[in-house]
């Protein structure tokens, strides 16, 4: 990933928050010497990646190959147009924030482990529901029918990089004039990345005082 110094984000912590808040991530490899993909929860434990794929997709059978994957995590992002800008002959971008994670797949094939990674990836999800569903209130035998299709694995984290651009390579009357044409324009994703440049512009001024 291109990562300038003013919009890289430094602390690892920070970056563990972002895949918490995005888990739903793209894991990249090769298969046949093509680029293949796969979209993905996963859920992160210290320093690992943990997911699981259909044994039906052969982008696992390249784990065993030793060789490192790629997973990618996209957070709030947004179109800045430049007549938000203070300062002129300014041209559109686009803000965002993204965590790149490289590592190399180990898979679990302990079935006893498998079911935990599994019942604790059910948890990850349905903590934040009323009325969570259990993994172990379900019959063991479909459960195993079910842990037989699928590929349970983990990713160390090899190396992380994070990258939140936000206008920090602008004047802050540009970023103010970006933030209130976010906020006039609305939506969800608007709405985040104008937060998100708020708490940086906060932060910077801290950082002065």
């Amino acid at each position: 990933m291109y990562l300038p110094p003013a919009f890289e984000i430094k602390d690892r912590d920070a970056m563990h928050a972002i895949i918490r808040e995005n888990n739903f991530g793209s894991l990249f490899n090769q298969v046949d010497g093509a680029p293949f993909a796969t979209h993905l929860p996963f859920m992160i434990e210290g320093d690992l990646l943990v997911a699981h794929m259909a044994r039906a997709n052969p982008q696992w059978q390249a784990f065993t190959d030793g060789a490192p994957v790629l997973c990618i995590f996209q957070g709030p992002h947004a179109y800045i147009s430049p007549t938000w800008y203070d300062s002129a002959n300014m041209v559109p971008t686009w803000n965002y924030v993204a965590v790149h994670v490289r590592g190399t797949p180990r898979i679990i094939d302990d079935p006893t482990r498998a079911y935990a990674t599994l019942q604790r990836l059910v948890e990850s999800q349905e903590i934040r529901l009323p009325n969570p569903w259990q993994l172990d209130d379900q019959d063991r035998d479909n459960i195993n029918v079910l842990l037989r299709s699928i590929v349970v694995f983990e990713i160390p984290i090899e190396q992380i990089d994070g990258k939140a651009k936000m206008n920090q390579n602008r004047t802050e009357a540009d970023r103010r004039g970006a933030i209130t044409g976010l906020q006039d324009t609305g939506g969800a994703g608007n709405t985040a990345v104008a937060e998100l440049m708020t708490e940086f512009m906060n932060q910077q001024d801290s950082e002065k005082e």
